[in-house]
């Protein structure tokens, strides 16, 4: 019999500049290899949700899943800390945190 425990959501979501795209492939180019790399690095579920047809702005989602907030927030926080510090073609405008 599984033990019931209390699941935690969190998702993050990242509004992102991306001032040296010149066409929505070179966009593309760009986001994809840095999703996959969040995915591998962090084991969290990672895509664009937004901005899709603007070549210089993008909004990726970040979702993690733990039974510890504090866990999950710090491990959402430390994903944007790697964005900023490790994509430095990409810009981070704005970020929103969320758990349930």
């Amino acid at each position: 019999m599984l033990k019931s425990s209390a699941m935690v959501i969190g998702a993050c979501c990242l509004r992102l500049h991306l001032a040296a795209c010149n066409s929505l492939k070179d966009k593309r180019g760009r986001l994809k290899p840095l999703l996959a790399r969040l995915h591998r690095e962090f084991n969290v579920a990672a895509a664009e949700t937004g901005l899709q047809d603007i070549w210089q702005s993008a909004e990726i989602a970040v979702v993690t899943v733990a039974n510890d907030p504090g866990h999950v927030q710090s491990q959402l926080e430390t994903i944007i800390a790697w964005v900023e510090h490790n994509r430095p073609e990409v810009e981070v405008l704005e970020t929103q945190i969320e758990l349930r």
